[in-house]
């Protein structure tokens, strides 16, 4: 049985106080594992963007915008320097950046943007339909607030690690290091699909 959409990071939160002790993973651990919800986008690679097109890697799946001023670039940044610690490991992951403002964040901003952290980071962008069904699905939470002449956002700021099999494995929070994140990536390549 599936979760309602919407009810995944509830469901995480109750699964990760009650497992994080029985998993070797540094965060939060999806138990029982279930299918991440699949998605169609436009892809910062000019392509469509569906997650089930990176079945057999690993994908660390963030949601964020190209002006956010801290959280965002520090996450993106953690996750190049890790994907760096992992050398040829990286090959087998797949980071994916959906942004939470459809408005300035088409398909060449977000290539761009993500391209200064690292070019495999693969960006997905749409209507604000789209993209609020997909934050929906995962649980995230954005809202926009006006920012002098201009507007930010207010956005959840954990990513999930999502196996080779496409089933959300964990969540981790803010803050964590590119160790932790290769710590992490490393036992879930272990782990026989």
């Amino acid at each position: 049985m599936h979760p309602a959409p919407g009810l995944i990071l509830p469901l995480l939160l109750a699964a990760a106080a009650g497992a994080a002790g029985d998993a070797p993973l540094v965060a939060g651990v999806f138990s029982p594992p279930r299918q991440a919800p699949d998605f169609s986008l436009s892809g910062s690679n000019g392509s469509e963007l569906k997650l089930r097109s990176y079945r057999g890697k690993l994908v660390v799946l963030a949601f964020g915008f190209t002006s956010c001023p801290d959280v965002c670039p520090i996450t993106l940044a953690t996750l190049a320097q890790a994907r760096r610690k992992l050398g040829a490991e990286a090959e087998a992951v797949q980071v994916v950046y959906v942004t939470v403002d459809p408005e300035r964040d088409d398909a060449a901003r977000m290539r761009a943007y993500l391209a200064s952290f690292d070019p495999t980071f693969i960006g997905g962008t749409g209507s604000a339909e789209r993209l609020g069904a997909v934050q929906k699905e995962y649980g995230i939470i954005a809202t926009r607030h006006a920012l002098g002449a201009s507007y930010a956002y207010s956005h959840s700021s954990f990513t999930y690690l999502i196996d080779r099999e496409g089933r959300l494995r964990a969540l981790m929070p803010y803050g964590h290091s590119a160790d932790d994140y290769v710590h992490d990536l490393r036992i879930l390549m272990a782990k026989q699909p």
